[in-house]
């Protein structure tokens, strides 16, 4: 039988550090406890939120009235050059076990933040590389039937920054993945991974409490062709042609802005970063005055990347 607890402060499993309580909480460590807490949810007709790594999430300063259930599946297993991968396995933990193994095709994640499920859900991806680009099948639970549900690569319907699992919002939990990758040289493999880390520390404002991106950068075939002219210079490939949302940001004159406690970074105009105790409201209130001056000045709809609940 498992115990679920009660009212859990959220903003502890948010790497925002903001969020209220949870009326219920269940941090389950195998597939019998998802299913378990599920049943539990569906007898008590408590509606249930799926919690990963804390990551790209924005909780509301009153929490969440219902169930708040993490599946931490911590399983890494090696078949030559597959692997099968847990949906609670950190990031960080992931690219150690490719480091220590000699497998190549995650290199570009080195300094990720999160878990390996939300990574899937949100088709992380940074320097050129996706997490899409290895994965051969992921497998997730209906939370309606309670059934697994295998999907092939091309099942899971990729784009950029979205999944299929996204998509679903929560009625399709994913458990754990397989990801192909390539023996390749154990120390370039390190280096590489090492580079990535020092980068994001060197231009990302780890030194505050933050979760990623607040934007999804702006393919250039969406933006307004009049306006091209003013930011061809700072086009980039992640991984078609983007126009950098810091880059748009920034010359919309909000580096630095303050709202309560909140602040959009000075170091990476993308992040909005908890500075002094910020509630989720202030985040919320910045995150439309960028948006609306964004759009203000170069005549463009930011479209967020953050899950707000």
């Amino acid at each position: 039988m498992i115990k679920i607890k009660e009212n859990v402060p959220l903003s502890e499993w948010s790497s925002y550090r903001i969020g209220g309580t949870a009326s219920y909480f269940f941090d389950a460590e195998d597939f019998g406890g998802i299913k378990e807490a599920l049943e539990w949810a569906k007898k008590e007709n408590q509606p249930v939120f799926i919690l990963g790594g804390g990551t790209n999430l924005l909780i509301d300063d009153k929490g969440f009235r219902g169930l708040v259930l993490k599946p931490s599946l911590n399983f890494i297993e090696a078949h030559s050059e597959e692997i099968e991968v847990g949906a609670g396995v950190k990031m960080h933990d992931l690219l150690n076990f490719t480091i220590k193994k000699g497998l190549s095709g995650l290199e570009w994640a080195g300094g990720l933040p999160g878990t390996f499920g939300g990574a899937i859900r949100g088709n992380a991806g940074a320097f050129k590389g996706e997490i899409k680009d290895v994965v051969r099948s992921v497998k997730g639970l209906d939370t309606e039937t309670l059934k697994e549900v295998q999907r092939s690569q091309k099942e899971c319907r990729f784009g950029y920054r979205s999944s299929i699992f996204k998509e679903k919002n929560g009625a399709e939990i994913i458990l754990g993945a397989t990801l192909k990758l390539k023996k390749g040289n154990q120390k370039e493999i390190q280096r590489a991974i090492e580079e990535k880390i020092d980068y994001r520390l060197a231009r990302h404002p780890m030194e505050y409490p933050n979760i990623g991106s607040i934007f999804k950068n702006v393919a250039v075939e969406r933006f307004p062709k009049n306006n091209l002219a003013a930011v061809e210079k700072v086009i980039k490939v992640d991984p078609f042609p983007v126009v950098p949302t810091a880059y748009l940001i920034s010359e919309a004159g909000l580096k630095g802005v303050a709202l309560g406690g909140a602040m959009v970074s000075p170091k990476h105009p993308n992040f909005i970063v908890n500075v002094l105790n910020a509630q989720a409201e202030e985040v919320r209130s910045l995150i439309e005055l960028v948006k609306s001056e964004v759009k203000k000045k170069f005549k463009i709809e930011l479209e967020e990347e953050v899950q707000k609940v």
